[in-house]
């Protein structure tokens, strides 16, 4: 069976669609337990891993969370 990578923030697309019409899901929280979000409704669902692992037809580039040149770090 492929290994397939997933991280945080990763854009997925599931073998079923969601009944609002979208098949990509955005991973919000990744752990023994998974938390996907609807990029159509925003219907947050949580899921186990190996069910999640099967489930997943494709695997969308990650959203970037630091945009180019807008560093907003704070010091401490």
């Amino acid at each position: 069976m492929e290994q397939i990578n997933i991280k945080l923030g990763d854009v997925v697309i599931l073998k079923k669609g969601h009944p609002c019409g979208e098949n990509r899901w955005e991973i919000v929280r990744f752990g023994t337990d998974c938390k996907i979000k609807c990029l159509g409704c925003g219907r947050i669902v949580l899921i186990d891993r190996p069910t999640l692992k099967r489930r997943i037809k494709k695997v969308l580039e990650g959203h970037d969370e630091k945009i180019a040149g807008n560093d907003h770090s704070v010091p401490r």
